[in-house]
């Protein structure tokens, strides 16, 4: 069985580290290059890097905030935020990153996708989507989930996938920050419509919400959390070990 990766997100605004609920209501948590530090030295497998107002704010991600984190980091880095170029790609490898997500970039020209996977390699280019749902179809929403873009999410993502992304990060709007558990329901149809690793993101609560997500698809390949790590409400250490005891492949 794959090892199941277990991945902090550091959602960024103005330098901080900040994170709300359903995409509102933002709260400070804390300095980005300190607590990615933090998770480097316990437990985490890779750490996701999102600069979650540039792309609404129309300006480049912040590039000095970026270099200063992957420094003091060992553990693979995806970064996001404003990527809307194959230069961005380029600046944001150069900064230290291992892997770069895109998300309105690859909405406003899904071309993105293809032309940085050539350049780069399909490992390198992370789809990112927000996915709400509307009715009863599941929405691809962008700038940080301000804006409904009409597409239907399965569809979009295995365009994506087709393009080139080797990866996906599907961030359920409605469960984030709930703490309620992962949307189970859409993840699944993620997966089953693409061959490539997919991350579960939005509504970890609790050990039991991962222990579920890895237990109702064995398919996917990694949960990633923000808040109940960010609060120590989960320790990633403690996580992996309950894991371990359900018979869930980690890396401990």
């Amino acid at each position: 069985m794959i090892t199941k990766r277990i991945i902090p997100c550091l959602d960024v605004k103005n330098g901080r580290v900040v994170k709300g609920v359903n995409f509102e209501g933002l709260v400070d948590v804390s300095s980005p290059t300190g607590l990615a530090e933090y998770y480097s030295e316990n437990g985490a497998d890779e750490l996701v890097f999102y600069d979650i107002t540039a792309s609404f704010e129309g300006r480049e991600l912040f590039t000095d905030i970026l270099t200063k984190v992957a420094r003091r980091i060992f553990i693979p880095l995806t970064v996001g935020g404003g990527i809307n170029t194959v230069a961005d790609f380029d600046r944001v490898l150069k900064c230290g990153a291992d892997k770069v997500s895109v998300n309105s970039g690859a909405i406003k020209n899904p071309e993105l996708i293809k032309e940085a996977a050539q350049k780069y390699g399909n490992q390198c280019v992370v789809l990112s989507t927000d996915v709400k749902r509307v009715g009863s179809e599941f929405r691809v929403f962008a700038k940080g989930g301000r804006e409904d873009t009409g597409m239907e999410a399965i569809g979009w993502i295995k365009k994506c996938v087709e393009l080139g992304a080797g990866e996906v990060v599907v961030n359920s709007i409605d469960t984030d920050g709930v703490k309620k558990g992962f949307d189970i329901e859409m993840l699944k149809a993620v997966t089953a419509a693409v061959n490539v690793p997919v991350i579960a993101s939005g509504g970890a609560g609790s050990t039991a919400d991962f222990i579920n997500l890895f237990r109702e698809i064995p398919d996917i390949d990694a949960g990633l959390a923000a808040s109940v790590f960010h609060f120590g409400e989960i320790k990633i250490p403690d996580l992996k070990a309950e894991l371990a005891k359900n018979n869930i492949t980690v890396r401990l």
